[in-house]
């Protein structure tokens, strides 16, 4: 089941809602666990099993943990519980690819086992991998597994993050206060997510198939499809995230934004301070500072980036082309530590930009594409390798078909939206902002309305990091 689905939006959501307001407040959280589990099973129930392992891990690995901190019996707990959750996702997630590369260096006649991924394994195991390693640490262990279960399954967050603390919203699992007001701003936040979704998202999506599907590429093609996927991804992505700070609040949880206005940057390190910062955190938390992080001299530093930034183009998908993507960053964060202070002045601003905007949508071409091979050509095809020409009819085409969304998006991505956020944020009661208050449930409604056509014209793609 999916957010920006009729069955999700018109069916399982009010039902839920509506349940779980009706309920106890001694009875949520089974609710929203049985909700949750649910939900999940909508498309996969299979692999309850498998998350079920894995928070029974988690629940044991966390108390054995706390028992014996600071003994080897404490650390070999940590270290067996994470292994579990771990293992399960390098199954289901890189078996296939580990053996395939292995086939073909060697020759050997590899069986390759055929198995599908779990929706939203690279996310739950982090979640379950980063509470042992806190309780560890000193966090206080969850004894009641049925808060431990709701923090892993909780269905606004389970499917594509963000990566939620266990920390962060430990209190809330125990006891959450529900509001109007806070209701009403989640609604808000998921009905923008999902216009992100919906109406910027899909329609980009769309443009980047039918490029695909292109016999007719050209130079502007290729450009236009590249800005089309880094638009595309950030959306998908960006609005999903937005659907579930929403939906968390509504049900009385505080999650942690994941983007802030990422596009507005001028350098790769600023912009993963901006882009999924719940992933970012975790490696740099759980992977970067425990090799040593910064604290072992420059070589070393710049061999723990390359290591982590492998594992993260890793984490994104099991081929080729998202490790190449992870070291791809790896060679620019490590350029702009040693080189970037180069550039100073009125010009500075200008030419990070230009550099920023550059490299960033060749890593989403990088990013977008199905393998390396892909990925290669096209990359080279935004500099006309192959003798491709300038421009084509197709590319024309899609330039008046999709020009206005691709403006649209663009606008979003950048100073529009940061613009609108901070206005948000900053209005008062004087006229101005009685006149926005009033006026701003009718616009969700009617953005609601429009995607609820969109939705029952079967118009809609999958989330894209549900793969991940």
């Amino acid at each position: 089941m999916v957010f920006s689905s009729i069955v999700f939006l018109y069916y399982f959501l009010p039902v839920m809602a509506g349940v779980y307001f009706v309920c106890p407040a001694r009875l949520r959280n089974a609710v929203l666990l049985a909700g949750s589990l649910f939900f999940y099973a909508w498309g996969e129930p299979r692999y309850i099993v498998v998350m079920g392992c894995s928070v029974l891990s988690g629940y044991a690995g966390g108390l054995l943990a706390e028992k014996y901190r600071g003994k080897r019996a404490g650390l070999a707990a940590c270290i067996v519980s994470a292994g579990v959750s771990l293992a399960f996702l390098l199954y289901f997630k890189y078996a296939g690819f580990l053996l395939a590369n292995l086939r073909a260096v060697t020759g050997w006649d590899v069986w390759l086992p055929a198995v599908g991924l779990p929706v939203g394994i690279s996310f739950y195991t982090f979640q379950l991998v980063s509470y042992v390693v806190d309780v560890y640490h000193g966090e206080a262990a969850q004894k009641n597994i049925l808060r431990l279960a709701v923090y892993i399954t909780m269905f606004p967050q389970l499917i594509a993050g963000p990566i939620v603390r266990y920390a962060s919203i430990a209190d809330q699992l125990g006891e959450r206060r529900h509001s109007f007001a806070a209701a009403a701003w989640g609604i808000r936040r998921f009905v923008y997510g999902l216009a992100k979704k919906i109406l910027l998202a899909d329609q980009l999506g769309e443009m980047c198939a039918v490029f695909r599907a292109s016999e007719e590429k050209s130079v502007l093609f290729y450009w236009l499809y590249a800005i089309g996927c880094t638009l595309y991804i950030y959306f998908d992505f960006s609005g999903y995230s937005d659907m579930a700070v929403g939906l968390g609040r509504v049900f009385g949880f505080y999650f942690p934004e994941n983007f802030c206005a990422p596009f507005l940057s001028t350098s790769m390190t600023e912009f993963w301070r901006r882009w999924h910062r719940s992933l970012g955190t975790w490696f740099r938390d759980y992977v970067y500072i425990p090799l040593g992080g910064n604290r072992c001299g420059r070589g070393r530093q710049i061999l723990h980036i390359y290591f982590v930034w492998m594992l993260t183009g890793l984490w994104h998908g099991a081929e080729w082309n998202f490790v190449w993507w992870g070291l791809y960053f790896a060679v620019l964060l490590v350029f702009e530590k040693n080189c970037i202070r180069v550039f100073s002045g009125g010009v500075r601003r200008v030419v990070l930009r230009i550099y920023f905007l550059f490299f960033i949508v060749i890593s989403f071409v990088l990013f977008h594409a199905s393998d390396m091979e892909q990925a290669v050509s096209d990359i080279g095809g935004l500099f006309g390798a192959g003798g491709i020409p300038l421009v084509s009819q197709e590319a024309l085409y899609c330039l008046r078909s999709y020009g206005v969304v691709m403006l649209a998006a663009a606008a979003g991505a950048g100073p529009v939206a940061a613009a609108a956020e901070k206005y948000r944020s900053v209005r008062t009661m004087d006229a101005e902002g009685r006149i926005w208050n009033a006026a701003e449930p009718v616009l969700i409604l009617a953005l609601f309305v429009v995607m609820t056509a969109y939705l029952a014209d079967g118009s809609f793609q999958p989330f894209l990091y549900f793969r991940f």
